[in-house]
């Protein structure tokens, strides 16, 4: 048995192994490196099908002023329809001063790679977003939005 020199009193005393500390130090560890891996959710297998309600345009809560190509407009709400056939379409109610509520919508087919949609607009061209989580976002012409599903 090992002996282990205690330096107040000068005397050897002996020292056991616990077999139990060495399993509770394996188990321990164990633990710590489960807890430190991470979850990975496959981005292929989240499905953005849904209907989602518009937020924010370019960090502002929706309702909100905004300029557009030197026009002041207040975006009053806003719903994105992202469906499972490859289709989607927006809808925004905005207000212009001389014309008052106006109900744009515009539909797209889309491709996607990963969480990221490309959309190609009927009559328009294209923009890109993406899904993460519930939350939706989207680049169009310089402006970003933000939808919760």
């Amino acid at each position: 048995m090992k002996t282990k020199h205690d330096s107040l009193n000068s005397e050897n005393q002996p020292v056991a192994r616990h077999p139990l500390a060495g399993c509770l130090l394996a188990l321990f560890l164990l633990l710590a490196w489960a807890g430190c891996k991470q979850e990975s959710k496959v981005v292929a297998d989240i499905n953005p099908a849904g209907t989602y309600t518009l937020m924010s345009v370019d960090g502002k809560q929706v309702p909100c002023a905004l300029t557009h190509e030197g026009t002041t407009l207040t975006v009053k709400s806003g719903v994105f329809t992202i469906s499972d056939d490859g289709t989607c379409s927006s809808k925004i109610i905005f207000s212009v001063p001389s014309n008052g509520d106006v109900n744009r919508e515009v539909k797209a087919s889309y491709t996607r790679q990963g969480a990221k949609l490309t959309m190609k607009w009927v009559g328009a061209g294209v923009t890109v977003g993406s899904v993460e989580g519930n939350t939706f976002t989207m680049d169009n012409e310089g402006m970003v939005f933000a939808y919760q599903k």
